[in-house]
């Protein structure tokens, strides 16, 4: 390949890097090409992606243009892959990771997620967290709650008083 193709590769590397939220680095050693595209499609559900890299280029690119993924340099060692995540990271760190505990040829080796670089250990934390909906769907749960428990109490109170007009009327009537 000639010096303008790894140019144009690099440059696109780099425009991935800038674009996603999240990138975790995988060695796919051993995976098949059905197994690959099952990691794909899994991926592309987390609006994430899986893309082979050469090592050299994506050094480069991060060297040149995206220097806030450094921490990432030291991972590109032998036949790795790049899952860039574009939508939520938890998601698609936890896609990568559920792929990995059913592929032994698949190892996550090293991530960055909103700036900081993580290691296998610190993603499978992270993985295990849950999802952004849950987590703003419980505290939500938790700003209604006391209100719900103030409504209940004032419904009580007229609840009880209709109940006793209903006790003073029936007695009346009988």
């Amino acid at each position: 390949m000639d010096r303008k193709g790894k140019d144009l590769l690099r440059q696109v590397a780099a425009e991935r890097l800038s674009k996603s939220k999240a990138v975790i680095v995988a060695e796919y050693r051993g995976l098949t090409v059905e197994e690959l595209t099952k990691l794909r499609v899994e991926l592309r559900k987390a609006s994430a992606e899986f893309k082979i890299v050469k090592n050299r280029i994506a050094k480069k690119a991060i060297s040149i243009e995206q220097q806030q993924f450094e921490g990432l340099s030291k991972s590109f060692k032998g036949p790795v892959g790049v899952i860039y995540a574009y939508g939520d990271s938890a998601q698609a760190t936890k896609t990568a990771l559920n792929f990995e505990k059913d592929h032994a040829n698949f190892k996550v080796t090293a991530g960055q997620l909103d700036g900081a670089a993580y290691t296998k250990a610190q993603l499978q934390v992270i993985a295990d967290l849950p999802s952004k909906d849950v987590l703003l769907a419980q505290i939500i749960g938790t700003l209604v709650a006391p209100h719900r428990g103030i409504l209940n109490v004032l419904n009580g109170v007229n609840l009880n008083v209709v109940r006793v007009i209903n006790a003073i009327k029936d007695k009346k009537t009988a």
